[in-house]
């Protein structure tokens, strides 16, 4: 997973702020106050179930919705998002749930447009096209109508047009939905490859395994609330079921072992011992101390802790695995 450091201890500045976001339909509260920091440099996943406003988070960060007039401050790229919404859209870009890409044109033309919409010059766009067609590797489809395309090569695409303005904040909403799996690991490449040249990643995904292979910090979002934030191992211990697990190939070891911690379950046939542990470090030096102190040697310690699946289980209630679809209501 990547993460974001600095050497001198400061604090990233931030790509992303909000604090308070609230957005509503009607009567229907989408958003209810939700409080975001996202540092330069990194990834941030947004998860929750179908209906739970990510896309309307998406669109509001992307000045392509405006939040309630109660919300607090909002800050893009250094930008105030009220008073230099230009200055925003200068900054990001933007690749959402439904591909951009027009297939009754050439991939090649798709991304001459896109600059010709970001004000480049002839030369400049023919430029930074065959950058971006080359480092996509899309090189040899480029003059074949996008139509032609199969769906990990338009959203490829997709994400090269994005690129053409050079924005140093992204916005992906669902970007692998309906690829296949060698498709998907080619785009979390591209991801990577993105914040390595300093970008910030504000993803949206409905694969849980996703978020937890790509995303510095990762916020669930229910009921028009951010209901955790962290990283996917701080979340994971927010989950009761964790626990380290100890094998023993001496069964004199297991079972003076198991008399001394009555908390563990063990398992007689297999010589294990699971003992209720959030897997933390103070934890398992705990145990570690434990075991010299009774001059007990374990052959096998392993942590097992709950997966994001269980997590976003816990969090949302069980309301089911995000879906493709997002909001219903506008």
């Amino acid at each position: 997973m990547l993460t974001s450091s600095r050497t001198d201890g400061a604090e990233p500045p931030a790509a992303v702020s909000a604090t308070g976001l609230r957005k509503s339909y009607g009567d229907k509260l989408v958003l209810d106050g939700i409080d975001l920091r996202i540092p330069a440099g990194s990834i941030f996943a947004l998860l929750g179930p179908n209906g739970a406003g990510k896309t309307t988070v998406v669109k509001i960060l992307s000045t392509l919705v405006s939040p309630d007039p109660a919300s607090g401050a909002i800050h893009i790229g250094g930008h105030d998002l009220a008073a230099e919404p230009q200055a925003v859209r200068g900054a990001i870009g933007v690749t959402g749930q439904f591909s951009a890409v027009d297939g009754l044109i050439t991939g090649e033309e798709n991304m001459l447009l896109m600059a010709d919409l970001h004000h480049l010059s002839k030369r400049e766009g023919k430029r930074v096209t065959a950058e971006l067609l080359e480092r996509f590797d899309l090189v040899e489809a480029a003059k074949k109508p996008a139509s032609t395309y199969s769906g990990g090569m338009k959203r490829r695409l997709d994400i090269a047009m994005t690129l053409v303005g050079a924005p140093r904040i992204i916005f992906l909403d669902e970007p692998t939905t309906g690829l296949d799996p060698r498709s998907r690991h080619n785009m979390w490449q591209i991801i990577r490859e993105l914040v390595t040249d300093g970008v910030t990643v504000f993803l949206t995904t409905q694969y849980l395994e996703e978020a937890d292979e790509l995303a510095d910090r990762i916020a669930v979002l229910n009921d028009g609330r951010i209901a955790a934030e962290g990283t996917a191992e701080e979340l994971k211990r927010l989950v009761p079921g964790g626990h380290v697990r100890l094998r023993f190939a001496d069964p004199a070891a297991y079972r003076l072992a198991a008399d001394a911690l009555r908390e563990a379950t063990g398992d007689d046939y297999g010589l294990t011992l699971h003992i209720p542990s959030d897997g933390g470090q103070r934890e398992l030096r705990s145990i570690l101390d434990w075991l010299d102190s009774l001059d007990i040697e374990a052959d096998e310690l392993s942590v097992h802790t709950p997966d994001l699946d269980d997590v976003f289980f816990a969090l949302t209630g069980g309301t089911g695995v995000p879906e493709t679809s997002e909001e219903t209501v506008r």
